[in-house]
């Protein structure tokens, strides 16, 4: 009895020494006191602590930042190649900075990959002035994006995060623009150099997120720290068609981030699945078409089609067909014409549209009147 008592003591003691995980939906080993972790393609969250809590994100600040520079060129309001002139006041930031002399000219470009790779704070301010005439202007244009992302946390008061009272975020709603940010397959050319260098080789750089260089999967985002906001990330990984963005606020050391947002990016990959895939062809019967030139219109899943589910639930998914036997023509390629409900354990966890994948017009008198003939005669339809 006193060897069984011994054993269980000795085991409860490895056990309890034994770094703690989390299973689904469960607590994780963490430090920080604001995490969260969500899938970029869905925005579902998979994990979250105290995700609303208001907080200063330091260089953080600078997602909004970039996003803003993205969508202009995107929207052609400005290029890559164009010049851009750091004023007098962009040159003052300090902090992180690639030490940009007033009057000096960077391309977008450049001015782009120093705030992505070195978070320069003089960087961000000359491209802030650049796009909206003022660093105040663009101040307005990052809140008033905010807004229209739902980030009800956060109000800016500049471009870079340097500590203002009144310059809060939330875990919540970094993620917000982190989601939107990643959209973006240019800023990603950026958030994932682990080196580079900027002044025709002259000025090397080097990626403040250590995650690019030692997280399968890494491809941004954007690291802060200050004496206030403490240690900040926001850590963007894509494994098997999966995008995983975590956001770690207000780490007590800059190990301690990187090592909460591996823990959070390691739970969801090991726990969720992207399940694309889950219908084939092959279960989808096209349906007939009325007084069509063709009998039947080939269907299929829409593009914009993303279905996050738990690995422990994959086999178990049972898809619901809901599509009519006949439609009448004329069908335009792209028209809804059903859609497909997937449900485990008999709750729905998502559906999508099934939508024409081709057109088919509507029969003239003569066609008709020659299918009816072949029909009564040579009995094919």
């Amino acid at each position: 009895m006193k060897r069984l008592l011994s054993l269980c003591l000795v085991l409860c003691f490895i056990c309890s020494a034994m770094p703690v995980w989390a299973e689904e939906g469960g607590e994780l080993s963490l430090t920080a006191p604001s995490v969260i972790l969500i899938e970029a393609g869905t925005g579902q969250i998979l994990y979250e602590k105290n995700c609303h809590d208001q907080r200063p994100p330091a260089s953080v600040t600078k997602i909004m930042t970039m996003l803003l520079v993205v969508e202009a060129i995107d929207e052609g309001r400005i290029s890559q190649d164009e010049m851009v002139r750091c004023s007098e006041f962009a040159a003052s930031m300090g902090g992180s900075q690639v030490y940009l002399e007033p009057g000096e000219e960077m391309s977008v470009r450049d001015m782009l990959k120093a705030v992505a790779v070195a978070s320069g704070n003089d960087a961000a301010v000359a491209l802030a002035e650049h796009i909206a005439g003022s660093h105040e202007g663009f101040v307005k244009m990052m809140n008033e994006r905010a807004a229209a992302l739902g980030m009800h946390d956060t109000n800016f008061v500049n471009c870079n995060g340097l500590d203002d009272p009144a310059h809060l975020t939330s875990a919540h709603d970094i993620a917000l623009m982190s989601r939107e940010l990643v959209r973006h397959p240019l800023v990603l050319e950026f958030t994932g150099i682990w080196m580079d260098s900027l002044r025709e080789g002259a000025f090397g750089l080097v990626n403040t997120n250590k995650l690019i260089r030692f997280y399968e999967g890494a491809n941004g985002l954007k690291t802060g720290s200050t004496s206030v906001a403490k240690y900040c990330l926001s850590a963007s990984a894509v494994r098997n068609g999966m995008n995983l963005i975590a956001v770690v606020l207000a780490s007590e050391t800059s190990k301690d981030r990187f090592s909460d947002a591996t823990k959070l990016l390691d739970y969801g990959f090991a726990n969720y699945a992207v399940a694309d895939s889950l219908l084939t062809q092959a279960e989808l019967t096209p349906p007939a078409v009325l007084k069509g030139c063709s009998d039947t219109v080939q269907i299929g899943i829409g593009e914009d089609f993303h279905l996050l589910v738990s690995k422990a639930k994959l086999n178990q998914i049972e898809k619901q067909m809901e599509v009519p036997e006949t439609v009448p023509a004329p069908v335009r390629q792209g028209d809804v014409l059903g859609k497909v409900i997937f449900k485990a354990d008999g709750e729905v966890i998502g559906e999508t549209e099934l939508i024409a994948l081709e057109t088919v017009e509507r029969q003239g008198v003569w066609g008709m009147y020659q299918k009816l003939v072949t029909q009564l005669f040579f009995g094919r339809k």
